[in-house]
């Protein structure tokens, strides 16, 4: 496998775990897998779409085993190895032609799929988007699930090791290489194809939209409690929407650097940041003025002329 060595990553995945131990935050931090859930069955899903038409590149001496577990807030998979695309499509005469691939977080080694997966798709299927969930692969954790908790506290210590981050990014570019190639099948606007990312799945989101290629590289983006950094930036950068809470203990926002990066590029981006709202908000209504992120992105969609007015 290969690793990233990314100081955003180490201090994602051991403050989570600090917070989800030790704080009362640690409801809004637990998809980092520190408490423990009930173990389900792997859902039948027909419509997925495989990433690719074998074992995925990079996993070829994977043996880990996928998992589901279900939390009060939704259901958390992790030792994914076979990626796929979950399709959330529009009712019949609804769609709009514009597609978001949805890529839900989990500290690279779990993923939300209901905060920040289904929900998300959801709720942009109804108002005419497609939305596409990207179950992208994540590192390896112990099959039994006390020995998972068990690791991410020592990962409180150790700061953990992540090996799969660019195997997800691989994930997130070939996602919408895919949707690209067969917008024609979901009647879509090839121009019109982006992503959203929750916390890790916001910053392969990052990733994939600074890839060089145009092909895998999505025409619009959101980032949801993802990185801030400064970072070169290209001239044909995709325009970008952030959303942010004051109080996220687990994200450095300081200068707000990305903004900057993105604006001395030329290219736009709308910040929005939120007075509270933690970490992991996604979509849960907890009274605080970051529960209407979903209205504010849809509005720049349309200022913006990726959905209909």
């Amino acid at each position: 496998m290969r690793r990233l060595n990314h100081p955003l990553l180490r201090a994602l995945v051991t403050s989570v775990a600090a917070l989800a131990i030790a704080s009362p935050l640690g409801a809004l931090a637990q998809p980092a897998g520190t408490s423990a859930g009930t173990p389900i069955a792997v859902p039948t899903t027909p419509a997925a779409i495989r990433l690719y038409p074998g074992v995925a590149p990079g996993s070829e001496g994977a043996t880990q085993v996928e998992q589901w577990t279900q939390f009060a807030d939704g259901r958390r998979a992790r030792n994914i190895t076979v990626p796929v695309l979950i399709p959330v499509l529009p009712a019949a005469g609804k769609a709009n032609g514009t597609a978001v691939i949805v890529a839900p977080g989990g500290a690279f080694r779990l993923l939300s799929m209901d905060n920040e997966g289904h929900a998300v798709a959801d709720w942009l299927a109804q108002r005419g988007v497609s939305a596409f969930i990207l179950k992208y692969r994540v590192v390896e954790t112990p099959a039994k699930e006390e020995d998972f908790i068990r690791e991410r506290r020592r990962g409180v210590a150790s700061g953990g090791r992540l090996e799969t981050f660019p195997l997800a990014v691989d994930d997130g570019r070939r996602a919408v290489q895919l949707v690209r190639e067969n917008a024609s099948r979901w009647g879509l606007n090839g121009g019109r194809i982006g992503m959203i990312g929750f916390s890790a799945g916001a910053m392969t989101t990052l990733e994939v939209v600074s890839s060089p290629n145009a092909v895998n590289r999505p025409d619009f983006a959101a980032l949801i409690y993802g990185p801030i950094e400064a970072r070169p930036v290209a001239a044909d950068a995709p325009p970008l929407f952030i959303g942010l809470a004051a109080d996220d203990p687990l994200i450095p926002h300081g200068d707000f650097g990305l903004v900057s990066s993105w604006k001395k590029a030329g290219r736009p981006v709308e910040l929005h940041f939120y007075e509270r709202g933690a970490h992991g908000f996604g979509m849960k209504k907890l009274g605080f003025t970051s529960d209407i992120w979903p209205e504010q992105f849809w509005a720049w969609m349309r200022m913006r002329g990726l959905v209909g007015q």
